[in-house]
Order: structure tokens, then C-alpha cells, then sequence
């Protein structure tokens, strides 16, 4: 496989820059993968296409205020974008400079808060602040919009760019298929015989890192953070056996399962994935997928091809690019019933 085959054209207007409001007026574009066959609806409509014994898999990761700005120790401005916190004063971030800072350079933040440049790890730079890095992030750090949302963060992304149900701090970008959920929409959902359970896996900021090789197979995967827990495991079982279906939100929820069934069985259990999902995969837990529109040449792209069928998918973006979805962190979504077996 070549990059070149996940790439298509998308004009700058279907980039959303702001979110639907209310957050289930998105629209979303049902997929089935086994005929390419799809169909249009409101987000709204979501307990429309589910049944009562499904089983929504959410990731309530919590989004962290991981962006600071502030300057080298000649003038220079630098950004900081944290990827981790890996002890209470020491951080990887990706950092944005005319210059990237040099091992034992300081930047300095408002407030006194300062860090200093450690040392390279990869396109990380491992940063030491004098402070505890959490209560700066809380004090002087800014919600991490993508860089295709062309605009400084307000007030109203705080809440916006962060699902309803978030509740363990780790992520520096949002699990972005669950932005479309608010409690009406859950509460109807739990009405109509739908479960919920959970999985952790803490989006990291090399999610927007490109493609560098031609060759997919040559791409090596960033690390992220994830959790299943035990009655996240048992709830699985427990729709299996009444032939219910499993639908995993977002495809950050979708690597942690995959993550966690590596011989076909999901065991609970943590750990850091490295799990890339492109064509050929063939998927163990998840039935049903619910997504964002993801960028061209991305590998996000890649595990919905393998999810969807590749050709389904493109067709499906054609369309959606055709009829003005609205495309990527802030915009609409798609259900997609995968398109091959599961493993054995």
C-alpha cells in the first residue's frame, strides 16, 4: 500500500472551525461496509440506528490544557504542545519555534513559570519545569485545538473541546466522535435499551504527526496510553451471548479494544499501544463504528478504510465532500458496520 491511495481532495470551506450546537445536530452519514450502501441522518438520530442490547464503548479520556506559549531565553517565541507528563515536573512536548531550543535552554512562560530543554526524543523534546507541570498546565495552559482549526482557542472550547462524559485527565486532543453526545441524546440512548461501558486511551499529539513514507507498511505508529477494565471486558461478553452488537465510539476506542485482544479475546488490563490499523486487519471486537470525517493520508483514514472497505470509504467521502459534510475535530460523523468478520 502507498500513501497515495488515501489521499483525496477537500476544498478549505468543509474544515470545521467551530462545533454544531447543539453538539447532536451534526450530521451524520451511515455507512454500511459489506455493500457500500449509505445513508443520511442528524446525529440526533443515532437511537433510530441502534437496538436495544447494543453496547456503546466510549473513551472517557480527559483533554488537558497542553498548549503554552512562551519564549526562548534570546526573544525567540516558541509553543509548547505537551504529549505526555512523565513525572510531576517533567513533560515530552512537541515544541514550534523559528529555532527549536538547544539542551539546557530555558523558556520561559508568564506567570515565572519556566521550563528547561533537556534533551531530543524523536520529534519530542523532554522539558523540565520548575514547578509541578500539571498546576501549570491548569494555570497558564490553552484547550490544544488541531492545527487545522485556524483560530485561538475561546472561552467556549473548554467545554466544547471535551466529551460530556471525560473523567481521566491524559489527552492533548479530543476523542473527537464523542464530541456529538449530550446528556438528552445519552439519556434517550439508555432509554431505548442501549448500554454504555468505557475504555481509557489518551489521544497524543503525534495524531496529527503525517505520514513521512510512501510505503504504509514502512510508518511506524506513535505510542498512546490505554485501559480496559473488567466490567468494560464483561459487558462485551454480556452482549455477545444475548446477540447484541458492539459499537465502539471513536477510533481511539476502537485501538484500545483491538489493543487489548491481541489473540482474539479482549482481557482487561493496561499498557501503551503502538497498534496500526490499515487494510488487511482483520478486527476482534468491535461490530460497528462511529467516527469523524479523518484527514487525507492519515492513518486514522487508513484504520477506517480497513474498518469500512477502502473503496466504500472513499465513496462515502466523495460524497460526503460532495454534500458539504463538515470535516475533521469539530465536525460531522459517520456509522460505519464494518465490512469484513470478525477473527477468529
Amino acid at each position: 500500500m502507498r500513501i497515495d491511495e488515501f489521499d483525496y481532495d477537500l476544498p478549505p470551506d468543509r474544515i470545521a472551525q467551530f462545533p454544531a450546537t447543539p453538539r447532536s445536530a451534526s450530521r451524520l452519514l451511515h455507512l454500511d461496509g459489506a455493500t457500500g450502501r449509505h445513508t443520511e441522518h442528524i446525529f440526533a438520530d443515532l437511537p433510530a440506528l441502534l437496538r436495544s442490547g447494543d453496547l456503546l464503548i466510549f473513551n472517557d479520556t480527559k483533554v488537558i490544557k497542553a498548549r503554552l506559549r512562551g519564549v526562548r531565553d534570546s526573544g525567540g517565541r516558541v509553543e509548547a504542545l505537551i504529549e505526555r507528563i512523565v513525572s510531576p515536573r517533567r513533560a515530552l512536548a512537541m515544541l514550534k519555534s523559528s529555532h527549536s531550543p538547544k539542551p539546557g535552554q530555558r523558556i520561559q512562560f508568564s506567570d515565572g513559570a519556566y521550563a528547561t530543554m533537556i534533551d531530543r526524543q524523536g520529534d519530542f523534546s523532554l522539558l523540565e519545569f520548575a514547578d509541578d507541570v500539571s498546576g501549570i498546565l491548569e494555570r497558564l495552559g490553552e484547550v490544544p485545538l488541531p492545527p487545522y482549526v485556524e483560530r485561538r482557542a475561546e472561552r467556549d472550547d473548554e467545554a466544547r473541546y471535551q466529551t460530556v462524559y471525560a473523567r481521566v485527565p491524559g489527552a492533548v486532543a479530543a476523542p473527537t466522535a464523542g464530541l456529538h453526545f449530550d446528556e438528552e441524546l445519552l439519556k434517550r440512548l439508555r432509554e431505548s435499551g442501549v448500554r454504555f461501558a468505557y475504555a481509557t486511551l489518551h489521544v497524543g499529539a503525534g495524531t496529527f504527526q503525517p505520514v513521512r513514507v510512501e510505503d504504509v507498511e514502512q510508518h511506524v505508529m506513535h505510542g498512546e496510553r490505554y485501559e480496559i477494565p473488567l466490567n468494560t471486558v464483561q459487558a462485551v461478553a454480556e452482549t455477545r451471548a444475548q446477540g447484541g452488537r458492539v459499537i465502539a465510539v471513536g477510533t481511539s476506542s476502537l485501538r484500545a479494544l483491538e489493543s487489548a485482544a491481541p489473540s482474539g479475546k479482549l482481557i482487561p488490563g493496561s499498557g501503551e499501544t503502538h497498534l496500526f490499523i490499515r487494510p488487511g486487519y482483520r478486527f476482534r471486537v468491535a461490530d460497528r463504528l462511529l467516527t469523524n470525517f479523518h484527514l487525507p493520508r492519515s492513518t486514522l483514514l487508513m484504520l477506517v478504510c480497513a474498518f469500512g472497505g477502502t473503496e466504500h470509504v472513499r465513496c462515502a467521502y466523495r460524497h460526503a465532500v460532495e454534500s458539504y459534510y463538515r470535516f475533521f475535530s469539530y465536525g460531522d460523523a459517520m456509522l460505519i458496520d464494518r465490512a469484513v468478520a470478525s477473527k477468529p
